[in-house]
């Protein structure tokens, strides 16, 4: 298999057992205490900075765009994406969601800021995500990188309990219509809302 050729590749283990294990109980942490925030009106619903509900693509999933420690790890594996893919590549963004039982993932290619993309499990019941028809399971740890914007991608219904994923978004740094860290300042911060 090769990159080049099948626009996506597996990396088994990319990353380590310990980190993993421990990004996926911050993750199911942070979606339970977002939850209470919400009901017990500590913050708005419609406050989208620590999490949301309403995943255009994914209606109850819990999300979040840019949570600072998905971000550090995009910047952790760029040089090991950049090894397989042979591009330079540039930070767009991070984008991390636990799937619960009868969810799916419509097809779909992804936005101009997702060319290179990346999606990590990090725990729960395993469940393929498809490549152009080609079925993909990853264990907790292993990573597959394709190319989001050109690759039509999806997941069938989930018929597990929970699954967490966090996708890591690139552009090619030779592109000229690249957009470094999705049109921000800078990784970990949020797009102006006002």
């Amino acid at each position: 298999m090769s990159f080049k050729k099948d626009h996506y590749l597996v990396l088994k283990n990319a990353v380590d057992e310990n980190l993993t294990k421990f990004l996926n109980d911050y993750f199911l942490l942070k979606e339970k205490a977002v939850r209470q925030m919400f009901e017990d009106r500590v913050i708005p619903n419609f406050c989208t900075l620590v999490g949301k509900f309403d995943d255009d693509q994914v209606p109850g999933a819990f999300s979040c765009y840019s949570d600072f420690a998905f971000e550090t790890l995009l910047q952790s594996l760029k040089k090991t994406i950049e090894k397989k893919t042979k591009m330079k590549l540039i930070e767009t963004y991070s984008y991390a969601r636990v799937y619960r039982t009868d969810h799916d993932l419509k097809k779909h290619i992804d936005r101009k800021s997702c060319d290179i993309s990346g999606t990590v499990n990090l725990g729960g019941d395993l469940w393929p995500i498809f490549m152009e028809g080609n079925k993909i399971l990853l264990n907790p740890g292993d990573l597959v990188i394709y190319r989001g914007e050109k690759l039509m991608h999806w997941r069938e219904k989930f018929e597990g309990k929970y699954c967490c994923q966090v996708f890591l978004h690139y552009n090619d740094q030779k592109d000229p219509d690249n957009i470094a860290y999705d049109g921000r300042k800078l990784l970990g911060s949020q797009k102006n809302i006002f």
